[in-house]
């Protein structure tokens, strides 16, 4: 199928001098006032909710980032996804070692794969081919944010250090995708769809794979998995002879759907808003206003909960053996992150699906954990459940 001219990959050229005049000069003055007034609200919520108030200082200024800076204002003010990836392993190698933690200094290996696209990577966190298990990872951002820190310790804490306590290695592998305002969908599906077949052209079995993300992550994690299912015309199929050991969506984005409880609830205590939400959908959804769920069968991958086929979650046990969806209770998108959690149980009976839903966290908080670099509530749920997933024998304690 030919790329539609709006979704192949566009150049974005850097900011004049005049636009970094006025994004320095918002830095300056604006920036540190509405983050002022953004953390000092979504605290005193917090502590009106009774929940501990110390990361929604996070939360408050990610809203501010998200709300108020372009995508190629971001593109100009951080580094881009593999950059981070190649300075974190340093610095993370430096701190295991000082901190004498061998095995981790040991196992932080690099390696990058270049994709046939020569625009998307595999960038692997431990020696794949010592690995016994594997992790493909799908980082959020809102599809315009590059990886963080905070992802990447979170790999680390909750994958290979379940690994690591059970004596076995574990290999994560990084797709490194093309960010907006450079490319929209359906380009991440078709990256992410390559990625994921190249991992299994090189011998690793679906058995001993788990894969998934965070936020726009968990949206294309829904992509690629639905993708296996109804394959989309544009990405490579992926044909499997077993299911996977397990996919896991944290916090993620599958709705464009705004009226509900947990927008009206958290919309001023998360570090997302329906500005941001709205703003993203309109960047890489679709390039007009007035997107309604019955627009094409697009959106069946795109933004799964809106498209109204009561089939289209059907067939997803021969896709993977246990499904985790984990939101917070603060979190706007909690409610479509409940939905898409029952859709899937309801038309999978066999289907191992955990759904969390855990009062006094907002979005996307193991990442949250991961920045803190913290082994919090979050990631060590993330750690038990994939023992369970990755190693049968465990499932039962996981649980």
């Amino acid at each position: 199928m030919a790329m539609h001219k709006l979704y192949a990959v566009k150049p974005s050229p850097p900011l004049s001098l005049w636009e970094r005049l006025r994004l320095y000069g918002r830095l300056l003055t604006i920036f540190p006032v509405l983050c002022f007034f953004n953390v000092i609200r979504c605290c005193i919520i917090a502590a009106e909710r009774k929940i501990r108030v110390r990361f929604y200082i996070v939360c408050g200024i990610t809203r501010v980032i998200l709300e108020t800076l372009t995508p190629r204002e971001i593109w100009h003010l951080a580094p881009g996804t593999r950059e981070i990836y190649t300075q974190w392993i340093t610095k993370r190698h430096n701190r295991a070692v000082q901190d004498k933690d061998l095995y981790l200094a040991d196992w932080l290996q690099s390696e990058v794969e270049e994709l046939p696209d020569r625009e998307s990577a595999i960038l692997w966190l431990g020696d794949r081919r010592k690995a016994k298990k594997i992790v493909y990872f799908l980082h959020g951002g809102g599809y315009f944010v590059p990886i963080n820190n905070g992802h990447l310790e979170w790999c680390v804490r909750a994958y290979v250090n379940a690994g690591k306590e059970l004596g076995q290695d574990v290999a994560i592998a990084v797709l490194q995708y093309t960010l907006s305002p450079r490319g929209g969908y359906p380009l991440q599906l078709f990256q992410a769809a390559s990625g994921l077949a190249h991992i299994l052209r090189s011998g690793v079995r679906p058995s001993d794979m788990i894969f998934g993300g965070d936020s726009a992550g968990g949206n294309l994690t829904a992509q690629l998995m639905l993708h296996i299912v109804h394959p989309h015309p544009g990405a490579e199929p992926i044909n499997l002879e077993e299911p996977f050991a397990g996919v896991f969506a944290v916090s993620p984005w599958v709705s464009n759907n705004m009226d509900t409880a947990s927008f009206r609830e958290n919309q001023n205590i998360d570090m997302l808003s329906s500005k941001t939400v709205e703003y993203t959908a309109m960047r890489q959804i679709t390039p007009f206003k007035g997107y309604t769920p019955d627009m094409s069968k697009e959106m069946g991958w795109a933004l799964a909960n809106d498209y109204d086929d009561k089939t289209w979650f059907e067939g997803l046990e021969k896709v993977t053996k246990a499904i985790y969806v984990t939101v917070g209770g603060q979190e706007i998108l909690r409610d479509q992150g409940i939905e898409f959690a029952e859709r899937i149980r309801e038309s999978n009976p066999g289907l191992d699906v955990r759904l969390e839903v855990t009062k006094h966290e907002a979005h996307d908080w193991i990442m949250v954990e991961g920045l803190a670099r913290l082994d919090g509530d979050a990631t060590r749920r993330m750690r038990a459940w994939t023992k369970g997933a990755l190693w049968e024998k465990n499932l039962e304690s996981a649980k």
